[in-house]
Parts: C-alpha cells; structure tokens; sequence
C-alpha cells in the first residue's frame, strides 16, 4: 500500500482499543483485523490518547449517520475512504444500500474480511476522478460519509467531488471532518500519519471552502460531545478533555455538514 492507504492502520487500531475497552463503539470487526493481523504502530499513532479521539469521531459519524438513515429511507448511503471501517455493520440497517470507496489496493485487502451482498458493495476508486460513480446506478438520494479523508484532498479536487456528486443524485447529505488550514502546516512535524509515510495534508479555515455550485454549508458539529467525554473517568477523563476537547482541538479539526441545494 500507499503512505496514505496506509493511514487506515491508526482508526483501525483506534476502533479496536476503544471497542476492547467498552468505550464509544461496539466493533467487533475492528478487534478481530487487528487481532488478526497486528499491523506495525509506532509512536503517537499508537497512542491511547488518539485512539480515544479515533473512538469518539467514529461514534459521532455513526450517530449523524443513524439519524439521516432515520429520515431518508430512499438513500443510499457511501462511505468515501472507508479503509477497514465496519460502519456497514455497526449502523445494524442490512435493508439499506450501501456502497463502500477506497483505492483499488484497500479494497482488496477489505475483502479479505467482509463479503459483498444485494446491499452491500465495495467499489475501487479515486475520490479524486469519481469514475467510481458509474457503478452506483442509484440516482435519488445520498448519505455521503468522508471520515478522515478530507485532509488529503485540496480544495479543487474536494469541490470535484462534490460536484460529481451532486451531478449523480437529486439529493446528497454529506458529513465531512477536515483539519484547518494551522492543523495542516502543524502536521508537517506532528501528525501520526507521518509515520506512515504521509507528508504532505490540507486543510481550510471557512466551510464555505468546500462548497460547489450545488453543495451549500448546513452546519457545523460538535466533534467530540460531552457525552463521550463522560465515558472516561478520572485523570484520564481530564487530559483527553484538555488535549483534544479544548481550545486547542477547536484550532485543529472541524465537523461540517453539507447539503444539495
């Protein structure tokens, strides 16, 4: 793989810590890959700290998800840069259609775990060039997902996707994590990614940056709700709320929701 297709090892291993600890998210399927494979982590990447913050921004994409699932009954739902994610499994919907992305070598290695259905499919794609898109001959409505996948487009190529996007279907809702544009300049000497090879991310600073012609800003997201932080205790409940729920967290990522006009 890739530096960047190599990224998936730290919210695997993010999802398998937390889940194993009975924090955030139930994931049976990210304990069972690592436990399996035990990919090589070093560092901060293997960190505990991150990988609570791993746990808690999986379980706010599932519960935005939940809840669009909940009010959109004809959608499909795509998840774009889904890496080993078992989001499919864990959203506990096997009537909805769902469509998994990533690069051609991830999804090959993603089937050696889970196994295609009527419902579920893992299409090989650039969300760069959305060739991808032509498999999915659904056309009404989108629930798209991008977890930790926008910090590795700039701007032009992100507006490319939501273009096509909202070329291909008649409505898409869209939940996007993205760095700030200090995050970006940050993580050139202090991102686990880096030591996976990655060096070199993007970020924005107004949400308004990832809008198209069709796809308008809707709102905002708390990325780490109170509620998650109340699942730690004590002294580490402290320190997880200073390192990633603080001021400084609000300075590095950010959580919008998008919507086709």
């Amino acid at each position: 793989m890739n530096s960047v297709n190599k990224t998936l090892y730290i919210p695997l291993y993010g999802k398998f810590f937390v889940s194993k600890k009975g924090l955030f998210i139930n994931d049976k399927k990210a304990e069972e890959i690592w436990e399996k494979e035990g990919f090589l982590l070093k560092g901060k990447a293997k960190s505990k700290w991150l990988a609570y913050y791993m746990g808690i921004r999986s379980a706010v994409f599932d519960d935005w998800l939940k809840d669009q699932i909940n009010n959109s009954l004809d959608a499909v739902v795509i998840q774009i840069g889904c890496g080993m994610d078992s989001r499919a499994i864990r959203a506990g919907n096997e009537s909805y259609k769902w469509y998994d992305v990533d690069f051609f070598e991830v999804i090959e290695e993603r089937k050696k775990y889970y196994t295609e259905s009527v419902n579920y499919k893992m299409l090989a794609g650039d969300a760069r060039d959305c060739k991808w898109l032509t498999n999915i001959k659904e056309s009404k409505s989108a629930i798209v997902i991008m977890e930790g996948v926008s910090m590795y487009l700039n701007a032009n190529e992100m507006k490319n996707l939501t273009d096509s996007l909202c070329s291909h279907f008649e409505h898409v809702s869209l939940l996007v994590n993205c760095y700030t544009s200090f995050a970006a300049k940050m993580s050139k000497r202090r991102n686990p990614v880096n030591e996976v090879g990655v060096t070199e991310v993007y970020g924005i600073d107004a949400p308004q940056e990832y809008q198209s012609e069709n796809l308008v800003f809707k709102k905002e997201h708390t990325m780490i709700p109170q509620n998650y932080i109340d699942e730690l205790k004590g002294f580490e409940k402290f320190i997880f709320a200073k390192l990633y729920a603080g001021g400084l967290s609000k300075k590095l990522y950010r959580l919008y929701e998008y919507i086709k006009k």
